[in-house]
């Protein structure tokens, strides 16, 4: 039976990587289900598998007939149709060319997985109503350390990641998937039986480091594969290095690249150039016409001296920066900042150092960790800037 009975609003979400024993995914249901107190009864089950991993979950789980998850449901009086199990929410790992793998060998196959898992996890946590638990205890090696470590990158405080335990000699019985209400004797490879009554199954609930908070906006909401995501959160841990573009109108946040309008960049490298030559906080009331000047040739550094937006630049700025202009520029650089760096961007900001109603704002980077990479009209030195002050601010 596919997947039915979208109606109920998802809350509680189980997601399961399995490989050839889809007991692994009713072991989890009963143990979150029937045992935990309060129930935790999924409104969707997630599975990432691989094509003969699916093939078994629809054959052992999903028969209407004979499928253990169905049998599962009646004996402890389960809802079926309130979980959204089937063909749609069966996540099959496929290769660079589009086709399902039947295993999981090499190097290729693994990213596959891992980037199915990430995308799969930054999915099921974007809405901050739904609860997401995690069993890592099927398929390969593999797939259950890039599910933790998935957990570990966009998990919420809500999230849970567990390993289901089943005792000998239940543990991959091929015809052991819970223990029923009604108990049965099942018999071992050798013959011996064994009462379903004597099984128990523990569901290890695992601790994990929680990142999601510490990582950019655009990476938790936006696409990148395991590596890039790594690497992404990695790169939030380091040292604070800036570059700044001024061809291509760019901030290199470490390896981060952050574009910007020119005149957000202008504005964004005048107090850069501040900051590296250890000039005080700028005061946001009563900015002068020499602070001014810097800003404006920022911006001619910037730009073509025939671009139409120059008089409308400096028409904003006759009479020096306003509080309100300063503001504008200021909130428009940080929410980028924050966009595409999460709170990494806080060492990049334009942060306030003097309390109001002085409200003096500075770049908190070290002269050393900001680069300045020349345009073709850069000027050679500051001197030139006092030299040639731009027209109607001298």
């Amino acid at each position: 039976m596919d997947n039915h009975n979208p109606s109920p609003p998802t809350r509680n979400v189980l997601l399961c990587v399995a490989g050839l024993a889809p007991q692994v995914i009713t072991e989890t249901l009963y143990g979150l289900a029937v045992q935990r107190q309060p129930a935790f009864v999924p409104d969707a089950i997630h599975v990432v598998t691989t094509s003969e991993g699916a093939e078994r979950a629809r054959l052992t789980l999903l028969d209407p007939s004979e499928g253990h998850f169905y049998r599962l449901c009646a004996d402890y009086d389960l809802d079926p149709e309130r979980i959204a199990f089937g063909a749609d929410t069966i996540h099959v790992v496929r290769d660079r060319d589009g086709q399902p793998l039947d295993d999981i060998r090499d190097p290729s196959h693994n990213e596959a997985a891992a980037d199915l898992i990430v995308d799969l996890v930054r999915r099921l946590t974007v809405d901050p109503q739904k609860r997401l638990h995690a069993s890592i205890a099927g398929g390969r090696k593999t797939m259950g350390y890039y599910l933790g470590y998935a957990l570990s990158l966009f998990g919420r405080e809500q999230d849970e990641l567990s390993h289901v335990l089943v005792s000998a000699p239940f543990e991959g019985h091929y015809q052991f998937f819970y223990p029923p209400r009604q108990p049965q004797v099942l018999y071992t490879r050798d013959q011996r039986p064994i009462h379903t009554d004597n099984a128990e199954i523990t569901l290890a609930h695992i601790p994990f480091v929680r990142m999601r908070d510490g990582l950019p906006d655009l990476l938790v909401r936006e696409g990148a594969g395991f590596s890039e995501a790594v690497r992404r959160a990695q790169d939030s841990l380091k040292a604070p290095r800036l570059e700044l573009d001024l061809e291509r109108l760019e901030l290199h946040c470490r390896d981060q690249i952050i574009a910007l309008t020119p005149v957000n960049f202008a504005f964004y490298l005048w107090l850069a150039r501040r900051a590296r030559d250890e000039s005080p906080p700028i005061g946001r009331k009563g900015i002068g016409p020499a602070e001014t000047r810097g800003f404006v040739q920022a911006y001619h550094d910037i730009t073509h001296p025939m671009a139409m937006d120059r008089e409308r630049v400096e028409a904003a700025v006759a009479g020096g920066i306003t509080p309100d202009y300063f503001d504008q520029r200021k909130s428009h650089v940080n929410r980028e900042l924050r966009r595409h760096l999460g709170p990494a961007a806080a060492a990049y900001e334009i942060r306030r150092v003097a309390a109001r109603p002085a409200g003096r704002f500075k770049l908190a980077l070290a002269p050393d960790q900001i680069h300045i990479r020349p345009g073709s009209r850069e000027p050679a030195t500051s001197t030139a800037i006092a030299r040639n002050p731009p027209c109607g601010l001298g």
